[in-house]
């Protein structure tokens, strides 16, 4: 081969090298780039498609529990609420034959749409009667909501208990109804 020919041939291929890589981190990156982002996307769509399918075929259940919310939150009386919930907490302890050693409460304002009141409550029993508690408080239709629970022995054996708990109360405001 003539040094002439081999030169232009080594050329052509630098050349067609550098357009290769080019033409991959120019046109072909990209492409690839916007084809997976596409396909993420259309991914997405089709989840949310596949979510708000779901959603219309509970919306009577979700509105059925949205309305037993509504019916059974707090009064907006702050009075009448904490009123509400000390009742409540009387009926349990009662019922439960737990002893209520303290109940801490606390309004919070964390939205415009509604407030909270917050409870604190240490009590003690056995594990009958703590367990009875926390039943009555599931099972209560008022709009509460058990936020943290702590369980601690107080003698050796484990015969008693110590029960701490945050409960939260909900109250709607008006503009949310």
């Amino acid at each position: 081969m003539e040094i002439k020919n081999r030169q232009q041939m080594l050329t052509v291929l630098a050349i067609a090298a550098v357009v290769l890589f080019a033409g991959d981190k120019l046109v072909i990156g990209p492409l690839t780039n916007a084809w997976n982002a596409r396909a993420q996307r259309i991914k997405d769509l089709r989840q949310k498609v596949s979510d708000g399918k779901r959603l219309v075929l509970r919306e009577q259940g979700l509105r059925q529990r949205w309305e037993d919310m509504r019916r059974n939150m707090l009064p907006k009386d702050t009075s009448a609420a904490e009123q509400k919930v000390w009742a409540a907490f009387d009926n349990w302890a009662q019922d439960s034959r737990i002893a209520v050693n303290s109940i801490t409460p606390q309004w919070k304002h964390d939205s415009d749409d509604y407030m909270t009141y917050d409870c604190r409550v240490e009590a003690s029993g056995n594990l009958g009667t703590v367990s009875h508690f926390l039943y009555d408080i599931e099972k209560d239709p008022t709009a509460f909501k058990l936020e943290s629970l702590e369980l601690g022995a107080r003698d050796k054996d484990g015969q008693q208990i110590t029960l701490t708990l945050q409960l939260s109360g909900l109250v709607l405001t008006p503009q949310t109804q």
